[in-house]
């Protein structure tokens, strides 16, 4: 329709141009003592359109030659920036490619464009890194100085530090940063894996504490990771009760009901005579968690002498599982040490029924030790004789 438009116009100015010569008989005069031109108007008109059609094009011609040389540096800069654009794009996905050497190339061709110079120096660095390069990745990362890329840079080198074990240099970084307020979930991220290197075990469940509440670590990895803190923080205070007290009431009650966190705590509070707090955090763990380590470490939470409120826990756990090889042990031991000769003999006895031969041979060992034991104390030596040996036989 536009096309249709203009051209309707164009034909129309045409017929108004063609009658308007056709009807103007007017003349004009132009007087140069001593000359006198006479023309018709419309040869007039024909000529000033003419000289000004001419000088327009003068006028253009010289404009376009006064300005190629800026439109010349204007077409090389085009090009050398796109050419470093292209090189910077073939930088990354080399890097992702695993194309280390190539990337490092292209990053260094990427910087003939300043603007992206220092973005390209953090692409080098990170491939000089990954060919274990670091020198050249420092001297990559000493490229970055603008104030807006600082964070990056330093993120970036926090990572690479993590990534190289230097867990002192990654923190010190890290620390610049939060200098700086950085407070962001990767930065947490990276503070996290250099505390394991370190083994500053305070600081990993932290920051394991803190990803997890923000659902920045899976599950299954915050709950691992801080089963493993607290694991080497309650070895660091098993011979200080006070000290051991005081970090098992800090936990949380889901850390204390894992098994992983329930069982040595039980076993450093049972080795330093606090065989009923001992006992607490067990039956505690298996309300949440039948699990054999925990029902094994119960017999060793009991006071010489006084474990018949034990017996009778164990008693009333046999109801929910009455063919649990390792239950029937320990109340098999505990019996044993309260010297209820028949009932810790039956108690074996059945945890040798229900122990399977081929998942639980160490439990079948301990098991006729245990009545081989049970028998010199009731002076039935052929019997403990036998059990001795049945014991010796699944051990080799």
């Amino acid at each position: 329709m536009r096309l249709l438009f203009w051209v309707a116009v164009l034909f129309g100015g045409a017929v108004g141009l063609a009658l308007f010569t056709q009807f103007n008989h007017s003349n004009v005069v132009l007087f140069y003592p001593p000359y006198r031109v006479e023309l018709s108007l419309n040869l007039a008109l024909a000529l000033l359109l003419l000289v000004f059609f001419v000088v327009w094009t003068v006028m253009s011609t010289i404009r376009h030659l006064s300005e190629m040389p800026r439109r010349a540096a204007a077409y090389r800069e085009r090009s050398r920036m796109n050419k470093a654009q292209a090189a910077l794009r073939e930088s990354i996905e080399n890097l992702f490619a695993g194309r280390f050497a190539r990337a490092e190339r292209c990053a260094r061709e990427a910087q003939s464009w300043e603007d992206q110079a220092q973005t390209a120096a953090l692409i080098g660095a990170r491939a000089a890194h990954r060919m274990q390069e670091t020198e050249r990745r420092d001297a990559w990362m000493s490229q970055v100085t603008d104030p807006e890329r600082e964070q990056a840079r330093l993120v970036s080198m926090a990572e690479l530090l993590v990534d190289a074990r230097d867990a002192d240099g990654a923190l010190e970084t890290i620390a610049q940063l939060q200098a700086q307020g950085a407070r962001q979930i990767h930065v947490q991220r990276i503070a996290l894996r250099a505390h394991q290197h370190l083994k500053n075990w305070s600081e990993v469940l932290r920051l394991a504490r803190s990803l997890e509440k923000r659902n920045a670590l899976h599950p299954v990895l915050a709950l691992r990771l801080k089963q493993m803190a607290v694991e080497a923080m309650l070895d660091e205070r098993r011979h200080d009760a006070d000290a051991l007290g005081e970090f098992w009431r800090s936990l949380s009650a889901d850390e204390r009901r894992a098994t992983r966190i329930a069982e040595p705590a039980a076993r450093y509070f049972a080795a330093l005579g606090r065989q009923n707090e001992a006992r607490r955090i067990i039956e505690d763990a298996l309300k949440f968690n039948w699990d054999s380590r925990l029902v094994l470490r119960y017999a060793d939470c009991a006071v010489p002498g006084h474990a018949l409120p034990q017996i009778q826990q164990a008693e009333k756990w046999l109801a929910g599982h009455p063919a649990d090889a390792d239950l029937y042990y320990t109340l098999g031991v505990l019996c044993l040490g309260e010297k209820l000769w028949g009932k810790a003999q039956s108690s074996f006895e059945r945890a040798l029924k229900y122990a399977d031969i081929d998942q639980q041979r160490r439990l079948r060992v301990r098991t006729h030790l245990a009545l081989a034991r049970l028998f010199e104390e009731t002076e039935r030596f052929e019997d403990a004789q036998r059990h001795y040996r049945e014991s010796a036989m699944l051990a080799a």
